[in-house]
Formats: C-alpha cells, structure tokens, sequence
C-alpha cells in the first residue's frame, strides 16, 4: 500500500470487528464498530513496521518491521536466546525477515517481555496470516506453515510463482483449513486444506485457472466454501467453489484497468465488497444475483462471442467513492436492518469511511472520521 501519514498497511482481523494500522511510529489497533482506538504500540517499544496481524481479538499480534527505522533486529537479537521461542530458516539480520509475535499478556512494560515468538527467514517476508492453531508466513516464491502459538513447528511449505505482493488468504473456521495463493500457472490459484495434508510433506495443492494474467487480488469467505481473485487487469472478479473447483459467477468492476487493493465477503456471504486504485468501492450481490446490474445490451439478445463476454458480466448494485488513488481495504459492517447493510473503507490517508446501501442499490455515507487523529492513552 501507497504510505500515507506514515501508514505502511492496514489488515482486517479474521471477523473484520477491528482492523490494525503498521505505522512508521509503531502499531495502532482500532475497533471498527464504534470506530475507537483500542491500544497502540509506540516508536519506542516496537520501531517502525512494515506489516502487523491481529489473531481475533486476542493478546497475540504479529509484527514485521521495516520503514525509516525499524528496530526488531535489535530488540530481537539482544535476547532472544534466552527468552523467544525462536524458529529459523538461515541466518539474517534483517528487520524486515523477521515475524514476532507480541504477547499482550505480559505484563512488563519492557518490549522485550513481550515478545514470545520468533521466525527468521533469509528473505523478506511479504505477509502475515493467522488463525487459532496455526500462522502462514509467505515470501515472495515460498509459504510456510507452523502450528501455533505453543512452541511452533513448520507443518509445510509451498513454492509459489513470483508473488512480489505476498497474496495469500486463510480461512478463519474451525470446520476448514482452507489456504488460497497464487498457483504457478499464469492466473491460476492453489488451494490447500491444510487438514487432509500429512505435516511435513509438500502434498501438490489443487489449481483453479481463474484468469489470463497474474493475480491481483485474493479473498475466502467465513466458511471457505467460496473464493474470490481478480486478475492485474482488475476489471473482472470471479469467484469458485472451493470444493468442484467451478465457477459461480463473474463479477465485473469496470472496463478500465485498475489496480485491485481489496476483495471482500460478507458474513453470510451474502454480499462482496472490493476496493481499487480508480477511488471507488463496489458491492455486489452473491445471494440474489439479480440485484446486479446488467448491460443494457443484455436485452438485445444473441451477440458474437467476445461482446457477449462482456454482455453476461454482471455488474455492482451500489458503489461509493473514497479519495482517488488512496490505497483501502473495506469489509462489511453490522447489519443495521434486514433491508439496510453497511460497508466500511479504511483508508492509508487515515480516513474512515461508513456507507449503507439497501438492495435496490441506493447507497449513503452514514459515518466518516479520521482514525489517526483517535488516541487512546494505555498501550495495547
């Protein structure tokens, strides 16, 4: 993401109720619905930070530093033979190849206390995923799998094809393990569950060809039955079912490339929500697909192949726009009424933008704030 404000990323957590903000002055982590600061970490006790995931609403943060002034490898490195449970694939003194895991649970003020894991690895790490047993670490060609958080052990790895973004998703149920990144193929996904692969092997994962050109953008809904890609192109997203591999339904943005930053489910995978570079958020409907709009040549009847293509697309029931260019993730917020849902847009500018829409496509802003100007004085 674009840095803004000393903004260097922003992550939901699994259920999207908080989201947290790596800064070049540390972490700060913010409920989502009332909009509030819930705790921070501060330039003095973390440095700089390039990414941060939240398990839940648990005590546990991932942190991987980088920015202007990074300090893990020197809060690690003082102590970490004596106090991290540490795991290593090579030697490097990095900030930024570096995932700790803070420990809110402690209570010392002192950063070192708080730090309970390590893994190190000998290239930069690229993202950061959690779920209760386990955490996926991904590279730019390689993910790891460790059991987690009690004395960790890498369950697998998986080579991938170049993935300079780190795209990965991690299916937050306890009924399935469900792992999505991109596959080696140009435009194809890989999926893995990670509960019918035997811990140690590299168990082939199996692909979906979803485009024509590199991945883009990735997202599993809650139950990790349905996931969800967008192409470089970022005009069409389209999504499959986890289980045949077929696909449900294609979903069009625009016909304008765009930049994807953000694919999102509700939580009943009624709806989806995604962001791009063109400034503008789009919902769709998965449920009742006929509240998306059509084509107007949709009612012409039968054309030739390539417009037809663009003709059976189906496009978003409401939209609302956030500032151009502005890197966001957006999710879905409570639901107001049975009629009435809300998305949310979290922006690296640090703006908060809440919007409600209804299902015959009419769309209001409801909130707007600024959450880097929200404090909350007790650290995380």
């Amino acid at each position: 993401m674009a840095q803004q404000r000393g903004v260097n990323s922003l992550q939901f957590n699994q259920d999207q109720s908080c989201f947290c903000c790596a800064m070049e002055t540390g972490v700060r982590i913010y409920n989502v619905e009332p909009l509030m600061e819930k705790g921070h970490l501060d330039h003095e006790q973390v440095g700089s930070v390039a990414l941060c995931s939240m398990l839940h609403r648990s005590n546990l943060l991932a942190i991987v530093g980088g920015g202007v002034n990074p300090k893990f490898s020197e809060i690690s490195g003082r102590f970490w033979r004596t106090k991290l449970h540490c795991v290593r694939q090579g030697q490097t003194e990095s900030a930024g190849d570096k995932v700790l895991v803070w420990d809110d649970a402690q209570e010392s003020r002192d950063p070192k206390d708080k730090l309970a894991l390590e893994f190190t690895f000998t290239k930069p790490v690229l993202a950061v995923r959690m779920r209760h047993d386990k955490i996926i670490i991904v590279l730019k060609n390689r993910i790891y799998v460790y059991s987690f958080p009690d004395n960790p052990v890498k369950l697998f790895e998986f080579d991938t094809r170049d993935n300079p973004k780190g795209l990965c998703d991690l299916c937050p149920s306890l009924e399935k393990q469900l792992l999505v990144f991109p596959g080696h193929k140009c435009g194809s996904l890989q999926l893995v569950d990670l509960s019918n692969t035997k811990p140690g092997t590299s168990s082939a994962p199996f692909t979906i060809n979803a485009h024509q050109s590199e991945i883009a953008c990735v997202a599993l809904n809650q139950p990790g039955s349905v996931a969800a890609s967008a192409s470089r192109k970022g005009t069409l997203i389209r999504l499959f079912d986890t289980t045949t591999r077929d696909k449900l339904v294609e979903l069009r943005r625009g016909t304008d490339p765009a930049t994807l930053y953000c694919i999102n489910f509700s939580h009943d995978s009624s709806f989806l929500c995604a962001s791009s570079d063109k400034g503008t958020v789009h919902i769709f409907a998965l449920k009742d697909t006929k509240l998306n709009r059509r084509s107007a040549l949709a009612r012409v009847g039968k054309v030739g192949p390539v417009i037809g293509q663009y003709v059976d697309s189906q496009w978003s029931l409401a939209s609302f726009t956030v500032p151009a260019e502005c890197a966001c993730i957006c999710a879905f917020g409570k639901n107001t009424s049975k009629n009435v849902n809300s998305v949310i847009a979290i922006c690296v500018d640090g703006t908060f933008h809440k919007y409600v829409f209804t299902p015959d496509g009419n769309c209001n802003r409801e909130a707007f704030d600024v959450y880097l100007d929200i404090c909350d004085d007790d650290d995380f």
